[in-house]
């Protein structure tokens, strides 16, 4: 066995507690298979993650040899995700396509060209996204990869997913949840004006956000503009007489459901932007659903009516789900970057062997 590592179950569970992390103080209960961890995973402070609990438990993730404070300490949720916009730009990794110029018609929306850039210390590389699988193909598990790869298979951007508004970060992170669960890749978030932030979310989204296309837009009309420019119609959720019922609906056609406040619904803004509006048939003595649960159904709705009319929901080309895919490796955890970043200087021959 190497001198430098040693050799222990993946997918432990952790209990930590707030002072700094010794053997004494590790209890693991192994679930399923092994992996190599350094040593001075032992000495890693993790009282920071967790500064009103004195006690928590936390599960490690799969390659743990690159784990260490700074990255656990730098994982995004829903709440700082929304809060700095500059987070959701580098979630993702793949260089990403400019919206369709005014009256530019376009037949199929895919959001990523097929390359990644990167920079060296002298100089911008690019690779595509066959080099970047190729780069990080042997840093994640086998069972990981195959989860992968079915994942990109049922994705589509057909359906997306519009909160407008929404002040409960526990309602964003459920829609997240189930956007993420049905396959639906292409998320948006339309600011709203209460500024009230809600403080443990992770555990509703269970960091479906992670794997997200999350946009991030000011106003109702600077998100339509965009999603219509891509070819999508946009369908609002409303009761009412004028509205179509779900079940009604050609949702083979990109399509753009929003949902709104939790108290006001959707705003006057967005009713008069959109294309139409939907509801859902209920029959019930009330006549509304919590807005998380609302964007669930909707989504099940568009899956499960897609599925049955065109045999599949994942709607990617070859080349789509290979770009997909090594922009979920990049996603994988932190520093997969410079992994591809090292393979493109030695492709290069630029590599100089460290001392």
């Amino acid at each position: 066995m190497n001198s430098s590592k040693i050799l222990v179950p993946t997918s432990f569970l952790f209990v930590l507690n707030r002072k700094p992390l010794s053997r004494n103080h590790l209890q693991a209960i192994p679930r399923r298979g092994f992996s190599f961890c350094s040593p001075s995973l032992s000495s890693v402070s993790f009282h920071s993650l967790r500064k009103r609990r004195s006690f928590h438990s936390y599960r490690c993730s799969h390659y743990l040899p690159e784990l260490d404070s700074e990255s656990v300490e730098d994982l995004d949720t829903v709440e700082t995700l929304l809060a700095e916009p500059a987070r959701v730009q580098k979630l993702m990794k793949m260089e990403r396509r400019r919206d369709p110029n005014e009256g530019e018609i376009v037949e199929r929306w895919f959001p990523y060209h097929n390359r990644c850039l990167c920079r060296s210390e002298s100089e911008s590389l690019s690779l595509e996204s066959n080099e970047v699988i190729e780069a990080l193909e042997n840093y994640i598990l086998d069972v990981r990869k195959e989860k992968m790869k079915r994942i990109v298979a049922n994705r589509s951007y057909s359906i997306s997913l519009v909160v407008e508004g929404l002040t409960d970060f526990g309602n964003v992170s459920a829609a997240f949840r189930s956007a993420d669960a049905l396959g639906i890749q292409s998320a948006h978030v339309i600011s709203g004006d209460n500024k009230q932030r809600y403080r443990d979310n992770r555990h509703v989204s269970r960091g479906s956000e992670k794997w997200l296309d999350i946009e991030l837009w000011k106003s109702p009309s600077e998100c339509f503009k965009a999603l219509k420019s891509r070819g999508y119609r946009i369908a609002t959720t409303l009761l009412g007489p004028d509205t179509v019922s779900i079940y009604d609906m050609d949702w083979s056609l990109p399509t753009a459901i929003v949902v709104g406040n939790e108290q006001k619904g959707i705003s006057d803004e967005s009713l008069e932007l959109s294309d139409f509006n939907c509801c859902i048939p209920m029959n019930g003595m009330v006549d509304s659903f919590n807005v998380s649960v609302a964007a669930g159904i909707l989504m099940h709705h568009a899956v499960s009516d897609r599925i049955s009319k065109m045999g599949s929901h994942g709607d990617l080309t070859s080349k789509e789900k290979q770009i997909l895919l090594a922009e979920f490796y990049l996603r994988h955890r932190k520093g997969t970057i410079k992994i591809v970043e090292e393979y493109g200087i030695r492709k290069l021959g630029n590599f100089m062997p460290k001392l």
